[in-house]
């Protein structure tokens, strides 16, 4: 049968329905999927030390250290060359160091996944940390990391204004000056001051949002406003024992940027292994026991 050229007009109902097609099976997948009941157990500071101690045994089984100091060296040293070239920007960096911690939730997903699979016995790889991106629940993965990015730049436009109100508009004459300034004047302790109340309602909209949403993602497919939900409750049942948790996690990125970021090649693992035992001490593995 001879082949004839189609209509433009054809070609284009053709591929917008195509495009429909797919994007209502993205939105599908990010609805709940999954019947079995979320149980949710209170957790306490033994469980986050049980956490802890599982993280660091499946970092040394695993060596994910490596996994991390290909991925973590080359934007670190892009974004610290970045504002070191360019001195208006200079304000800005303590900003996108202590930004960092809003994104590494998305960061440790492949590694969640790592865990997820020597839990159940499975023999683990380095390439079991990108398939996620194939899995039913990358979907809803990528919308989650989508609402993270979104306070990451919230949060940087916040950082700017503050310090348009306070020090700025101009840039710092050099880094020692800012430094200075910042900690000897009064508009540079307002900065700090207020600097650190707005970035402590960020990192708690991240922590309560995503302490268990992430792993829940990875290990069910319970669509994105399950896991959030679920993860909004498990802080709401443990405030006390989800803010030492928050504070483990703050004192260990400190240590990393402290050490020139060598440190994050540890802490960053340790802590995204840990937060997925710490999912699986929070909220009850399908027809598992309370």
């Amino acid at each position: 049968m001879a082949k004839t050229i189609g209509n433009p007009l054809s070609w284009t109902a053709q591929a917008l329905g195509k495009g429909m097609e797919s994007t209502g099976e993205i939105v599908g997948e990010l609805r709940h999927h999954d019947d079995t009941a979320i149980r949710i157990r209170r957790i306490t500071v033994s469980d986050l030390r049980l956490a802890l101690a599982r993280g660091y045994d499946d970092f040394l089984a695993m060596r994910t250290d490596v996994f991390w100091t290909v991925l973590i060296y080359p934007v670190m040293g892009f974004v610290l060359a970045w504002v070191v070239a360019t001195q208006s920007f200079l304000p800005l960096l303590f900003p996108l160091v202590s930004g960092f911690a809003l994104l590494g939730p998305v960061a440790g997903v492949g590694l969640y996944e790592m865990s997820r699979k020597r839990e159940a016995g499975q023999e683990t790889h380095w390439s079991d940390a990108f398939k996620i991106a194939f899995s039913p629940s990358a979907a809803p993965l990528v919308a989650l990391g989508g609402y993270l990015m979104v306070l990451f730049i919230a949060w940087m436009m916040a950082a700017l204004m503050l310090y348009n109100m306070t020090m700025g508009p101009g840039a710092p004459a050099s880094a020692m000056t800012f430094v200075s300034e910042v900690f000897t004047t009064t508009a540079g302790l307002e900065m700090l001051v207020f600097g650190l109340a707005v970035g402590f309602v960020f990192a708690c909209l991240v922590l309560t949002t995503s302490l268990v949403s992430f792993p829940m993602l990875v290990d069910r497919h319970v669509g994105l406003p399950t896991a959030v939900a679920t993860s909004v409750e498990v802080a709401w049942r443990n405030p006390v024992t989800v803010a030492v948790w928050g504070l483990i996690v703050a004192a260990g990125l400190v240590i990393g940027f402290a050490t020139l970021f060598v440190g994050l090649i540890f802490v960053l693992p340790v802590l995204a292994h840990a937060t997925w035992h710490l999912y699986r001490r929070a909220v009850v593995p399908a027809g598992g026991q309370v």
